[in-house]
């Protein structure tokens, strides 16, 4: 490997996109570049490196072990340097930034609430303003710099940057859960169902039940629908991501290792007016949210591959 003053280090963009997309093309786009000059851009980095960070099968990127550990140091290095120049920022005279943000209740409650003390520590001079909606909100007109939203749009002068796609679980709480771990599926229907009646039936069709699920209760918010979970209502079928520090804390416990990922177009994304692309707070809490869900899905993946 190259010594550090001779390494390129201007390849790590095209990496940390890369990484993050796991596709080329899309990383082009958020870079501004040519799908060519970012594919030579890795090459190099890899050429470098002397090995592969990544697994290549057709347009599809996957990090391989060597370059899961790379994208933990590049994400850091990244998030200190955009705390840096904010610092730059501030120091220079300019005044405090408001960050606006709106997101879905659930994922604001379940997922980001818990961890914006490390946000907040990371960039105290930013204040976050986050507001919460079912509905999708007209940022340019409303005054949002960031939306944090479900689905795939088309969002006309918004740029999108996936944030992540979480497949659906079977979850309860432990007392409920318990005598149901390790059996058969068909139990599962003769117990308390909560959600929605046609993703259940979808998850019990791919692992060979055929029936028609009763649900007890359904919910237009999946935090709400956790909670009753955490209460012992019933079974429910979830979002992983939004269920997973119940699940790290034990207070929800996967019922059936099946989990089904029922339509791409429900992927989250992170969604911001074009004429902000560069800028920093911007920038910053977007790359923030990429390293926070990429340590989650690391953490949930160890804990899987422990509980085996």
């Amino acid at each position: 490997m190259a010594p550090l003053d001779r390494f390129p280090l201007h390849y790590l963009a095209a990496f940390r996109a890369a990484a993050r997309t796991e596709n080329l093309r899309a990383a082009a786009e958020s870079l501004h570049l040519t799908h060519s000059a970012v594919s030579q851009q890795i090459r190099g980095l890899e050429r470098a490196l002397g090995f592969d960070v990544f697994t290549r099968q057709g347009r599809r990127l996957t990090l391989n072990p060597a370059g899961q550990a790379l994208q933990r140091g590049v994400d850091k290095i990244f998030a200190e340097l955009q705390a840096g120049l904010l610092a730059a920022s501030q120091a220079h005279g300019k005044s405090a930034q408001t960050l606006r943000v709106t997101a879905l209740p659930s994922f604001a409650q379940r997922w980001l609430m818990p961890r914006l003390p490390r946000w907040q520590a990371m960039q105290p001079c930013i204040t976050l303003d986050l507001h919460t909606s079912q509905q999708i909100v007209d940022l340019e007109r409303e005054g949002y710099q960031i939306g944090l939203r479900v689905g795939r749009g088309p969002w006309p002068g918004l740029v999108i940057e996936p944030l992540f796609q979480s497949p659906l679980i079977a979850i309860a709480a432990p007392a409920l859960a318990s005598p149901l771990v390790g059996r058969a599926a068909e139990l599962l229907t003769q117990q308390p169902l909560l959600g929605d009646a046609e993703d259940w039936q979808a998850w019990f069709a791919g692992i060979g039940v055929v029936t028609s699920p009763v649900v007890v209760a359904s919910f237009n918010d999946a935090g709400v629908m956790l909670q009753a979970a955490e209460q012992g209502m019933g079974i429910a079928l979830t979002r992983e991501v939004l269920a997973a520090d119940a699940l790290l804390a034990g207070r929800l416990v996967r019922v059936h290792p099946h989990s089904v990922d029922l339509d791409a177009m429900r992927g989250y994304q992170i969604a911001y007016p074009e004429a902000l692309r560069d800028d920093v707070a911007v920038r910053a809490f977007c790359d923030w949210l990429h390293a926070e869900i990429a340590a989650l899905q690391r953490q949930l993946t160890e804990t899987a591959a422990a509980d085996r």
